[in-house]
C-alpha cells in the first residue's frame, strides 16, 4: 500500500490515506508520487495537496499524522511540539527532551515546570 497526507493551507495534515501501489507505479515499474496525487484528487474531484509519507520512514522523515506540519525546507513530517522547552532533532525530525530520558526500566513523564523527568508511580 502507499499512504497519501492531505494537507492544508498551512501545511498541517488533516487526513491520511491509502491506495494500492499499483496506481503509483509508471509503465517502467517506478513508484511516481504524483501518479498517486493526480488518481486521489481525480477521485475525490479534487485539487488538494497530497505527499506521500511511509510507515517504515523511508521517505519524509515519519509517516504522517493527522496534525504533523509538513516541512517543505526539510522535506519531512513533523509532530506537533509535545513542550515548549524540547527542541526539534534535526536528523529524525523528532521532539526531544533537554535533558535525556533516564536510561532505565522504569516508567517516567515529562515535567515541563521542573524540566525534569518524573518517575511514575503505579
Amino acid at each position: 500500500m502507499a499512504y497519501f497526507a492531505k494537507l492544508n493551507s498551512n501545511n498541517i495534515v488533516e487526513t491520511v490515506i491509502s491506495i494500492n501501489n499499483a496506481v503509483i507505479t509508471d509503465a517502467n515499474g517506478v513508484e511516481q508520487e504524483q501518479l498517486g496525487v493526480d488518481f486521489i484528487n481525480q477521485l475525490y474531484n479534487t485539487n488538494d495537496v497530497w505527499k506521500q509519507t511511509s510507515y517504515n520512514n523511508n521517505i519524509r522523515k515519519n509517516y504522517a499524522g493527522i496534525g504533523f506540519t509538513y516541512d517543505s525546507q526539510r522535506d519531512a513530517f513533523i509532530p506537533p511540539k509535545p513542550f515548549n522547552s524540547w527542541v526539534l532533532n534535526e536528523t529524525t525530525c523528532i521532539w526531544e527532551a533537554p535533558i535525556s530520558k533516564p536510561d532505565n526500566q522504569h516508567p517516567y513523564t515529562w515535567n515541563e515546570e521542573t524540566q525534569s523527568w518524573t518517575l511514575q508511580t503505579i
